[in-house]
């Protein structure tokens, strides 16, 4: 039984003010630094397409994921709730083999819970939420899947030299598999992110063409640039020799190629007509990894797999000329969760109340209709690592680490991101009152959540 039903469309309009279902289209960059987007202020590389979906919508300034690396921050995106309380708290081992590991189907993705409303669904890109077939994407609600199940890819089709996802034995294996398009392997003849962005064209002709409101779709585009390896066209690069870094002309070629796409996905949505009723949100899946010295999280402190707030803060945009502002931004604190919820109430969906949304529909706090914050909280949990964090209105508290004692520099630690959003300045000592209170109420929290259900890519390094 779905666990999502439809309500009347009268509440429907009460909810949305829309007069259709709206389209949903996500972008998500992968291990896209903060200070990477011309909409965050990167003047090395430019990223006017990106920045088009910024101009005519919303820019979250303040936005956050459930987790700071790859997995577990998409199982908290496609589900709309915290992965911990379900077990992901881990990058999955690649084990097409293993039914074990994968996204639980206790819990219903987006593209589940938008079947029932009508929608048609693809993913093209990045799925990483397991590899098994049991977790493949069309048997969790897409109706069209293009791109890799594991967690990376090389970017030339003369790098892909597995056929089968069962042919790679391990992860880096896995980059060197094909394409799948459904079930089935595809030899590619592109560059892989313009592969991708050709897919999403398609798709969204195809939808286009079907001329019927009733038809809302879901496409959701997770490209895997600029996750490495740093591989990019060399008249791509060529094109960034004002940048003196190597790696970080390549990092910028990726994202320049990615951005020349989400650009024709923009236009093909104006020439179609479908623009005004479309939500097109794009965000980064975690922080930048600066290992591949290529990415930035300026001003943030941190990065990718870190709880510092260049982990787990991330770019984000979102345009819906029909129902979000053009050209706001949003500081209070926002989550990757709330596009789940706030496309279900678009299309007036009630969720199962045993397994309620975290996420918060965010059109009425963009419109100006309610002036709370919609998170009290936004938390996060690192299981193996023994750390946390917590921010509550501009306080944050964080543990970067297992503490050895109550004097270690892993003890929880406190910063008030309102003036310090470099994290420089912990408070900890001179508000002690305030620590104990806010790890009290990440400590009710964390007694919600489960330990992780299945082994981590870590455990097979």
């Amino acid at each position: 039984m779905n666990i999502y039903r439809v309500l009347p469309l009268l509440l429907l309009s009460a909810l949305t003010h829309a007069a259709e279902p709206p389209n949903l289209v996500v972008i998500m960059a992968d291990d896209l630094g903060y200070a990477d987007v011309g909409f965050n202020g990167c003047s090395d590389i430019p990223t006017p397409n990106i920045d088009r979906i910024a101009k005519g919508g919303v820019v979250f300034t303040d936005a956050y994921v459930t987790y700071t690396v790859c997995a577990p921050s998409r199982a908290g995106f496609i589900t709309g709730r915290y992965p911990q309380r379900f077990g992901f708290e881990r990058n999955p081992a690649y084990q097409p083999n293993s039914p074990e590991i994968g996204l639980t189907r206790h819990e219903k993705t987006l593209a589940e819970a938008l079947r029932p409303a009508g929608y048609t669904s693809a993913l093209v890109g990045k799925w990483h939420l397991g590899a098994h077939d049991d977790y493949h994407p069309l048997k969790r609600g897409f109706d069209e899947f293009f791109g890799h199940v594991g967690g990376g890819k090389r970017y030339f089709p003369e790098l892909l030299t597995k056929e089968t996802t069962t042919d790679a034995k391990n992860e880096w294996d896995s980059y060197h598999t094909w394409i799948t398009r459904e079930f089935t392997p595809v030899k590619t003849t592109g560059y892989l992110t313009d592969e991708f962005t050709r897919e999403s064209l398609d798709f969204i002709r195809r939808r286009a063409a079907t001329a019927a409101p009733q038809k809302p779709f879901f496409l959701f585009l997770a490209y895997n640039a600029p996750h490495g390896p740093l591989e990019a066209p060399a008249d791509e690069i060529a094109k960034f020799g004002h940048i003196q870094d190597e790696k970080r002309r390549t990092y910028a070629a990726l994202i320049s190629v990615m951005d020349r796409g989400i650009g024709q996905i923009l236009d093909l949505l104006d020439e179609q007509k479908l623009a005004d009723n479309t939500l097109v949100a794009f965000l980064s899946d975690n922080g930048g990894a600066v290992y591949t010295h290529g990415s930035r999280n300026t001003p943030l402190r941190g990065a990718k797999a870190e709880p510092w707030e260049g982990g787990w803060r991330v770019p984000m945009a979102a345009r819906w000329p029909s129902m979000f502002p053009a050209g706001l931004k949003y500081a209070q604190p926002v989550s990757s969760m709330d596009i789940f919820a706030t496309i279900a109430a678009a299309n007036a969906l009630q969720p199962d109340p045993q397994r309620p949304l975290d996420g918060v529909n965010l059109a009425p706090f963009v419109r100006g209709e309610n002036a709370d914050a919609p998170h009290q909280r936004i938390y996060l949990r690192m299981f193996d690592h023994g750390a946390f964090a917590m921010r509550e209105g501009n306080y944050k508290i964080i543990r970067s680490k297992r503490a050895k004692n109550s004097n270690d520099e892993a003890a929880v630690q406190l910063y008030d991101l309102a003036g310090d959003v470099s994290e420089k300045r912990n408070l900890a000592a001179t508000e002690p009152e305030r620590v104990q209170a806010m790890r009290r109420d990440y400590e009710q929290w964390n007694t919600q959540l489960i330990a992780p259900a299945f082994e981590g890519l870590e455990a097979r390094k």
